[in-house]
């Protein structure tokens, strides 16, 4: 099983305290990293913790969870190695690994319902990077871009 970064703010906490729970029971290791409570928080101190996490390979994947999972994607995918993605259907949560390696995944708690919040998690959480050519082909395009430095932004 996998080790897994999961994190919210206070718009996604139930789902991440559920959904945390629904990994355990299924055999992986979950890493909390917050918010602890449903008292206002800002979502991008947890998003970047999450995204952190599997940049630096404390976890293999990330779970996201916010009102409309939009804030902590975007967050989460300006740490470089992270590709991180709203999904609220399971048949995107699954491509998404298994064409574009994604690694995170973002879910909004105010979008969906629980039961299928659960089975996009699963998933997730299930799916693998094909490695076939011309995913290969792709994903070290999408490296490229991220990788590229003339496209930083620079202070004046």
């Amino acid at each position: 099983m996998s080790r897994v970064a999961v994190g919210s703010d206070h718009a996604g906490y139930q789902y991440k305290q559920i959904l945390a729970e629904h990994l355990r029971d299924a055999g992986h290791e979950v890493i909390d990293l917050g918010t602890d409570g449903p008292q206002s928080v800002d979502y991008p101190d947890y998003a970047r913790a999450v995204a952190e996490a599997v940049a630096r390979g404390e976890a293999e994947r990330g779970l996201l969870v916010c009102g409309s999972a939009v804030g902590v994607c975007i967050v989460a995918n300006k740490v470089p190695g992270i590709r991180a993605g709203v999904c609220h259907e399971t048949y995107s949560a699954r491509q998404a690994v298994e064409h574009d390696d994604m690694n995170v995944l973002c879910l909004g708690e105010r979008v969906i319902g629980i039961e299928v919040a659960r089975e996009v998690t699963d998933g997730f959480m299930a799916a693998r990077f094909s490695d076939e050519g011309r995913h290969r082909r792709r994903l070290d395009k999408l490296l490229a871009v991220e990788n590229d430095d003339s496209l930083k932004r620079t202070e004046n």
